[in-house]
């Protein structure tokens, strides 16, 4: 084992000075200000971006319950009625978040934001000192800028929370099998990115973390360092921090670990269109249409990737001199949810989101090592690319914050605003499907009906209500209302109408 880890850094030590990738100054300082642009960029889009449904809509309101409700065990889809569907850590973010900062979509976001920035900075201190700063900042500027990447990177869902703790358990189990002295302590860390992931996602993110480490284990027979873990400390570590949730989830709400294990793993899985959902539908696609959801998460930089193939030579002597297993790491890495989704009778594009940060670390260093310094076409063409999706970025938050219904008609913000404008004590019930963005603007008290026989109660509540309705269904309720209710116009998807006052019925 020590002489294995001497030969580890060893080889690093060659290979750090073999490598004569290097940025002057300003394209430093460019690289750097690109950053700061996007992270300033995507606060913009966090601040002005309205909720938007289905996704992130309920999770904001499972976690605006907790908020509520004081439960921090239970999620909650309805008052009372438990979700299952996922772990709680990205409710927990979201939850403080909004009891720091207030109800609203900041508070919701900023966190789950903030373990992009952690995932960021993951990459930035790894790369660094394995291949230096300039290899980092193109890294993580090519990761930072990638569509899906950014786009999570403060959306409220369980991808991004899961990304960091397997981004920590890949850096974490390569550096703790490096001779260095906090190799223990990194040791420890990859018992702990388990537990995030298991708190973040479930199984699934201990399987992404195992299939890479695993396939590159195998490759090189690197066996003997499993025996570098903690495994003792650390498996008590992992259990400590994950398994009491799991518990306390089951004993409050019996049939709870039955649902997420064979349900959301298993059948969800296996069975196309999975009919056992509680809470939405299965997403059903072609099986491989995983590797076609990572090509478009990539962009624009899944370009760059195909145009290594034009120096296919210089490539492939990089990758002879790996003799530390550097690019067949990030590969495996990148590769593992690929891998596990293939097969995967429901997937979404998200799935994809854990590739990105091996695959812009990839890239990086197979450009930067098979030519070196780079040339004055590879540096316009980076920063022209950097540039103009910080453009493309920019124009989307203006958008959001000008004239969000030309970037989104899936919000209620706008007609819980205009019913409020009217009377602020209306009570709103949605017609033709439930809208957790309008039960969020409306801080849970619109409601949802599916029979009409509720509609005609509506009408002798002795209260005044308003009805929010999609197109299509609009005739068929104003069948019901008939001249009680004056339709206010279209807000989003649905039709606002508002029951009207007493008096005036009576005139």
């Amino acid at each position: 084992m020590v002489a294995l880890e001497r030969d580890f850094t060893s080889g690093r030590n060659r290979l750090s000075r073999m490598l004569p990738f290097a940025i002057g100054r300003t394209d430093r300082r460019f690289l750097v200000a690109m950053l700061l642009a996007l992270i300033g960029i995507r606060l913009l889009v966090i601040l002005w971006l309205p909720v938007t449904d289905t996704t992130e809509a309920r999770y904001i309101e499972i976690a605006r319950k907790m908020l509520a409700s004081g439960d921090w065990i239970n999620p909650q889809f309805d008052v009372g009625v438990p979700f299952w569907g996922k772990p709680p850590l990205h409710t927990w973010l979201s939850a403080l978040g909004m009891k720091l900062f207030g109800v609203g979509y900041f508070g919701a976001r900023i966190l789950i934001f903030l373990t992009a920035i952690a995932t960021g900075l993951l990459c930035l201190g790894w790369v660094r000192r394995d291949r230096g700063l300039d290899q980092g900042l193109v890294a993580v500027a090519v990761m930072g800028s990638s569509l899906l990447f950014f786009g999570a990177s403060a959306f409220v869902m369980t991808d991004m929370v899961m990304v960091m703790g397997t981004t920590l358990g890949m850096i974490a189990f390569y550096r703790s099998v490096q001779n260095t002295r906090d190799r223990r302590l990194w040791g420890h860390l990859f018992f702990l990115s388990l537990a995030i992931g298991l708190l973040a996602k479930g199984p699934v993110a201990v399987v992404l973390t195992g299939i890479p480490l695993f396939l590159w284990l195998l490759i090189g027979n690197r066996w003997h360092l499993l025996r570098g873990l903690p495994w003792k400390n650390g498996l008590l570590l992992m259990g400590m921090l994950s398994l009491p949730w799991y518990l306390a989830a089951e004993i409050r709400t019996p049939g709870f670990l039955r649902y997420f294990i064979i349900g959301e793993h298993v059948q969800r899985f296996l069975a196309p269109g999975w009919s056992g959902d509680l809470y939405g539908n299965g997403h059903v696609e072609p099986k491989g249409m995983i590797w076609l959801f990572a090509i478009g998460a990539f962009l624009p930089w899944s370009l760059f990737a195909a145009a290594l193939l034009l120096r296919s030579r210089a490539v492939a002597v990089v990758l002879r001199r790996d003799d530390q297993g550097w690019y067949s790491y990030l590969a495996f890495w990148a590769l593992s949810p690929l891998i596990l989704f293939t097969p995967a009778a429901n997937i979404l594009p998200a799935y994809a989101l854990p590739a990105l940060p091996p695959a812009a670390i990839l890239l990086t260093s197979l450009w930067a090592e098979s030519q070196g310094r780079p040339g004055q076409a590879t540096r316009l063409a980076v920063g022209l690319v950097l540039t103009v999706m910080a453009g493309l970025y920019l124009g989307v938050a203006i958008i959001a914050q000008v004239a969000p219904a030309k970037l989104t008609t899936k919000t209620e913000l706008m007609l819980i605003e205009k019913q409020r404008q009217i009377d602020p004590d209306m009570a709103l019930t949605y017609w033709g499907g439930r809208s957790y963005s309008g039960e969020f603007y409306s801080r849970g008290t619109a409601g949802h009906a599916s029979d009409p026989g509720e509609i005609r109660a509506l009408l002798s509540n002795h209260r005044r209500d308003a009805i929010a309705v999609p197109s299509r269904f609009l005739s068929q309720i104003t069948t019901i209302t008939g001249t009680h209710f004056d339709d206010m116009g279209i807000y989003g998807r649905r039709h606002l109408l508002v029951e009207k006052p007493r008096e005036k019925e009576e005139q």
